[in-house]
């Protein structure tokens, strides 16, 4: 359900994107919620238990609307990233008076890390990645959160993820970044994953990071990748 109802919401749309949005069936994400969740709050609840290795990937600052990475802030500000390292650690401040109208640091960031689901352009440089490490490209499902309040999703069927209710998504892994077709500033889906479970990533409103379960050699592929900030992380470490 929609925890946020907007008087001034659009209806929703049977595309999302490229993306098919599904009106009835949810039996392909029932191994999402018949499985042991992971508890609320952790890289599990977040993605899914039962993967051999995780990622976490960071949404990255900016300066001057370009990419800056989190190990360039925190030398800048003195302190480290970790693999759960949390943005008001990496600059300094209290986790509760992380003020976002703040410009940052001169010459090093300017705009705090975007919070949600990932951001378009750590979603394509995650494609390719991902594309090599399953056998089914062409068919996946991804799951969007219902309380985005842009439009309203009470026509369409939901499943349940720790704290949130999803509506299920279908299409080619290569469409997972076309809802901002629709809009610019159009939510990703919080959830990917394809036919054959090879892995899933993990994304959420409150968060600055995506996670992604999958096999050790994908989780060493998004560590190395040139385009990504990753690092190694469990199922049951913190997000944030």
């Amino acid at each position: 359900m929609n925890d946020y109802p907007l008087v001034d919401q659009d209806p929703a749309p049977d595309r999302y994107g490229r993306l098919r949005v599904r009106a009835g069936d949810l039996s392909p994400a029932d191994w999402l919620t018949r499985s042991e969740l992971g508890a609320l709050g952790t890289v599990a609840g977040v993605a899914a238990p039962g993967f051999a290795a995780y990622a976490r990937i960071l949404n990255p600052a900016e300066l001057d609307e370009r990419p800056v990475r989190w190990s360039t802030v925190a030398a800048a500000h003195g302190t480290r990233v970790t693999p759960v390292t949390r943005w008001h650690e990496v600059i300094g401040t209290d986790q509760d008076h992380v003020d976002r109208s703040d410009h940052g640091l001169p010459g090093v960031w300017d705009e705090h890390p975007g919070q949600g689901p990932t951001p378009p352009d750590v979603a394509r440089a995650l494609l390719p990645v991902l594309a090599r490490h399953t056998g089914t490209p062409d068919r996946c499902w991804f799951g969007l959160w219902s309380g985005y309040g842009r439009w309203d999703w009470g026509r369409f069927a939901t499943f349940g993820t720790p704290g949130r209710e999803e509506v299920l998504l279908s299409g080619r892994l290569a469409d997972a970044v076309s809802p901002v077709t629709l809009d610019e500033f159009a939510e990703l889906p919080d959830l990917w994953w394809p036919q054959d479970r090879a892995w899933i990533v993990g994304g959420d409103v409150d968060l600055v990071s995506t996670y992604v379960g999958g096999s050790p050699e994908l989780i060493a592929d998004l560590l190395a990748a040139a385009d990504l900030e990753a690092h190694p992380v469990s199922d049951g470490d913190r997000v944030g």
